[in-house]
C-alpha cells in the first residue's frame, strides 16, 4: 500500500491501485483522467477536494459504481485515516483491491452499508 497516495478526489483508494506504477493522484498529471474525469473537474468548481465533503446525493462519474460510493460513505462516518486504516489492514488480511482489471472483493456488494462493514471489520 502507498498510503502517501491516499483516497482520490470521489473516493477510489490511489493508495491501493495497482493499474498504474506511475500515477501520484488526481491532481499530479499522472492520472489517466486528468482533464475527463468528472468527479475531479465537479469538486474543483464546488471548491473541495473530496467527494465525500460534498452533501449532495451525486452520481456523476465514478460514483455509479458501488466501491467508492462506500468509501465515501466510510469517510463521512469514520473519517480518512480510518479508512486508510482499516483498507491497509485488509490487505494484510487478503483482501484485494483489483484482482483482474479494475474489480476486487471491495466491487462484489450490492448493498452499500454491507460494503462499509466489510472495509470496517473485513469480513463478509
Amino acid at each position: 500500500m502507498k498510503r502517501e497516495l491516499g483516497i482520490a478526489r470521489c473516493g477510489l483508494a490511489c493508495c491501493l491501485c495497482s493499474e498504474n506504477s506511475h500515477c501520484g493522484g488526481c491532481d499530479s498529471g499522472d492520472c489517466t483522467g486528468y482533464n475527463t474525469c468528472e468527479n475531479r473537474i465537479c469538486s474543483i468548481n464546488r471548491g473541495i477536494e473530496h467527494c465525500y465533503e460534498c452533501n449532495r446525493k451525486c452520481q456523476k462519474g465514478l460514483l455509479k459504481k458501488i466501491k467508492p460510493t462506500g468509501f465515501n460513505l466510510f469517510i463521512k462516518k469514520y473519517g480518512e485515516k480510518e479508512l486508510l486504516d482499516c483498507l491497509e489492514r485488509n490487505e494484510r488480511n487478503g483482501v484485494v483491491y483489483h484482482r483482474q482489471g479494475f474489480n476486487g472483493d471491495y466491487d462484489d456488494f450490492q448493498d452499500v452499508e454491507k460494503l462499509v462493514e466489510f472495509i470496517k471489520t473485513g469480513k463478509r
